[in-house]
């Protein structure tokens, strides 16, 4: 009976064709890239294997500035909040890091780690004090390269870091998650739970969850609405077109009497969006 070559194997044969294919010396990153990509064409690379190696080019360009959350979309822990007030905020965004402020967002005095909170959840008669379960934040210059942070966060095994402009203010929050997710694309994040579950999510609150990658014709549907889709197929190609560029996590969007919020994004797509649905204007009075 024949032997099957391992997949060892045939990763190194792999490897080996690759290495054949870039004997041409390029001569800047440029010619590196399309040395790449003929090698996916003579499928020699795989698509995912091309995009991740694509992005850890642009990695090395960008800047902690580039992908950080901007200040005013932070989510924060106030120092006065009580406990019953941050877990109804933990709940409310799902995040697991939390930076805690002080008499503004310029005051960050420490990182919560919502996993810190669980002691409180099993014994709710312990006694809380908020500064005693904060970590020590990390403080990194807007012109931060990303694969320098990257490496930075891998060596302190830290996963959020505060972003500082030239003048000492806090600028935003960045996280281990955005860089890695500008190498391999979307990682998914506490909010994966609505995958799988329809395009269109209707929560108790009232507010819904809707992937970008709804067809406008099932929005329309879903909506009421009359959005062409002549250009865009999908929701997020119609937020994408309206905002000019592919809007960052955190950010809103007013389309007609639609509010969206990014709930998840990489630099290449939109991937979820929350949606808060505008009271209709009321008539006017021609009395």
């Amino acid at each position: 009976m024949e032997d099957r070559p391992s997949r060892r194997s045939s990763h190194v044969g792999w490897l080996e064709r690759l290495s054949r294919a870039l004997l041409g010396e390029p001569q800047d990153r440029e010619q590196l890239v399309d040395l790449l990509r003929g090698a996916h064409e003579r499928e020699l690379l795989d698509v995912d294997a091309l995009a991740m190696i694509e992005g850890v080019f642009e990695v090395s360009d960008m800047q902690a500035r580039d992908i950080m959350v901007p200040r005013a979309q932070m989510e924060v822990v106030d120092r006065g909040d009580s406990l019953e007030s941050i877990l109804a905020n933990i709940l409310e965004s799902g995040h697991s890091r939390y930076p805690v402020i002080g008499d503004s967002r310029d005051e960050v005095l420490g990182i919560l780690l919502a996993k810190d909170l669980l002691h409180y959840c099993r014994q709710p008669e312990a006694r809380f004090d908020l500064q005693d379960l904060l970590r020590s934040p990390v403080f990194v210059p807007e012109s931060k390269r990303l694969n320098v942070l990257l490496k930075d966060f891998r060596n302190a095994r830290n996963h959020m870091a505060i972003v500082v402009n030239e003048y000492g203010g806090v600028a935003g929050l960045i996280t281990i998650e955005d860089v890695l997710e500008q190498i391999v694309g979307d990682i998914g994040d506490e909010h994966d739970e609505v995958e799988g579950e329809g395009l269109i999510l209707l929560h108790e609150d009232g507010h819904y969850t809707v992937k970008a990658l709804t067809p406008i014709e099932d929005f329309n549907e879903h909506f009421d609405t009359t959005y062409s889709d002549e250009e865009f197929d999908t929701i997020g190609g119609l937020i994408i077109n309206r905002v000019g560029r592919v809007p960052k996590r955190g950010e809103v969007i007013d389309l007609d009497r639609f509010r969206f919020r990014v709930l998840r994004a990489d630099n290449r797509r939109v991937y979820l969006l929350e949606l808060r649905v505008q009271p209709a204007p009321a008539p006017a009075d021609v009395s």
